[in-house]
């Protein structure tokens, strides 16, 4: 498995990189926005590490960048600050999950690997419901009419609710299957709304639907 960690603080850089190695990870290490993105366009890796106060290009731009680029690699955000604004406008740019500063090495290593497990066991095969079809090589939804990319977490529950119609999930059950050592709730409404707003953009005729404290995967009777 190769990542991509992207760190200024030297130091702290190359003790995480230690341990990842350790941990039977290849790294390569970028100390600036710039010099990660460089790494970007000539390597292919299981999962990217940026930190988001970087200097020359920050953690948010690269992975921006990324995403416009159609590049989906799975990505961990690293903040210093813990707030509610950082995580919405990471996720919002396409992060799959976010780690506060200072972190334990013991839930990077947690994190790393449940978002690698993920992204491996949803890229299997094409999903087809109602008029959408998911593309889990390539996290594409699509209609006959148009399509878009979703986030490797995006696309992990949209997967989730297509193999698991009328499945009704609570956001503790929805937490629990898609992330590990995640404990606000807000995250997984934030990705439900994400995912809700696109397959609405795309006329899909699935929708995911509130019932009785649960979301569910409805179908669309046809006109």
């Amino acid at each position: 498995m190769k990542i991509l960690y992207a760190e200024d603080e030297k130091q702290l850089s190359m003790a995480v990189a230690e341990i990842l190695k350790i941990e039977g990870y290849q790294v390569d290490l970028a100390e600036d926005g710039e010099e990660a993105w460089d790494h970007l366009v000539q390597n292919d890796y299981d999962a990217v590490i940026l930190d988001i106060m970087m200097p020359k290009m920050s953690g948010m731009e690269v992975l921006e960048k990324m995403r416009e680029n159609s590049d989906f690699t799975p990505t961990i955000l690293l903040t210093a600050k813990a707030q509610t604004e950082d995580r919405i406008n990471g996720l919002s740019a396409g992060a799959d999950d976010y780690l506060a500063k200072p972190f334990e090495m013991g839930e990077l290593l947690a994190r790393l690997g449940a978002l690698i497990r993920r992204s491996n066991q949803y890229r299997t095969r094409i999903l087809r419901k109602g008029n959408i079809e998911l593309d889990c090589e390539t996290n594409e939804v699509r209609t006959t009419m148009s399509g878009l990319r979703l986030s490797s977490k995006e696309a992990e529950m949209l997967a989730l609710f297509m193999k698991s119609e009328d499945v009704s999930y609570t956001l503790d059950e929805l937490r629990d299957k898609l992330w590990e050592n995640e404990n606000d709730l807000e995250t997984v409404k934030l990705y439900l709304s994400y995912l809700k707003t696109k397959l609405k953009q795309l006329h899909a005729d699935i929708t995911i639907e509130e019932d009785g404290g649960g979301y569910r995967c409805v179908v669309s009777a046809t006109k």
